[in-house]
């Protein structure tokens, strides 16, 4: 919430009602929802999707210069004020600067400290790395993003930074940016994230280590690094999103990873251009993605 609801900002929904209440977490239109009232193609509606998002008011309307003015003055006018306001920042110019880099890096391992050493080089701004985690906490906190954390899938524990960052509603992510930098592979990967926690999964960024050897016949462990683990007690998956499959050699790449993982939980390739669902030879299940998005159980059956 935000706006006059200020006071039912994530934190202080458990202070508040601690012991009296259950948080429920409400979420844009999943992209089935979208559908659903969307008239035309599912190709179209996804389209549609990731660059308007999935705010029902945003949803109901017909012209895109009327969605993207209701956005752009929602970000503006709601998100920011509050933040900026309840925070009582008075460096609103690092802050925005700060929420154009997460906008911008969707998907991608956000560090505070080199961030701060980015502001000094290159804005002559000195900004501390824990004023830049603070400033991360504002935007978690008003439910703009969700942070994740990455777990190493072998090791069993979690690497607390850098983590990455996905946006709620890609439409208050495009308004952001303007509409620039509208590369597919993050938006989908952003929509699939956002579809896992609809459906009620925690969801972490997952590392593997594995064993090689350098030019020089040392051992090296590098990582590679699995998009989604999903956990729902007891169930885990593991997701690799991927805008397209074209060929062997991009399908031997998205299921390297996997191979690493000996446990017996399901392990997914979700693709655009997927035809249907279906097993790989190393028993990597291959899946559309509107069959992912479109069929609730498609994770499940």
């Amino acid at each position: 919430m935000s706006g006059s609801n200020a006071k039912f900002l994530s934190k202080d929904v458990i202070t508040e009602f601690r012991g009296r209440g259950d948080e429920i977490k409400l979420y844009p239109l999943a992209f089935s929802e979208f559908f659903e009232i969307y008239d035309g193609s599912k190709e179209s509606a996804w389209d549609e999707y990731i660059q308007h998002g999935g705010l029902p008011a945003v949803a109901l309307m017909q012209r895109s210069t009327d969605k993207r003015s209701y956005l752009k003055n929602l970000f503006t006018e709601t998100y920011l004020k509050d933040i900026i306001e309840r925070n009582h920042i008075r460096k609103d110019g690092e802050l925005e600067e700060l929420l154009d880099i997460v906008a911008s890096q969707t998907g991608t391992l956000i560090n505070p400290k080199k961030l701060s050493d980015t502001f000094k080089s290159v804005k002559n701004v000195s900004v501390h790395q824990d004023t830049i985690k603070k400033y991360l906490e504002y935007f978690t906190d008003s439910f703009l993003i969700e942070g994740v954390k990455r777990y190493d899938v072998k090791g069993k524990r979690y690497i607390n930074t850098p983590m990455k960052y996905y946006f709620t509603d890609l439409g208050l992510r495009n308004a952001r940016l303007n509409y620039r930098q509208m590369e597919q592979t993050h938006l989908m990967e952003n929509a699939i994230y956002n579809e896992l926690r609809i459906r009620g999964y925690d969801v972490d960024i997952g590392v593997v280590e594995t064993n090689a050897k350098n030019s020089e016949g040392k051992t090296i462990k590098p990582q590679l690094e699995v998009d989604f683990v999903c956990n729902k007690s007891p169930e885990r998956l593991y997701i690799q999103s991927a805008l397209s499959m074209p060929n062997s050699e991009k399908r031997i790449q998205e299921q390297r990873p996997y191979l690493y993982i000996k446990d017996s939980f399901k392990k997914f390739i979700i693709a655009k251009d997927i035809v249907g669902k279906w097993y790989s030879e190393e028993g990597i299940i291959m899946l559309n993605l509107y069959d992912f998005l479109l069929d609730a159980n498609s994770l499940e059956s």
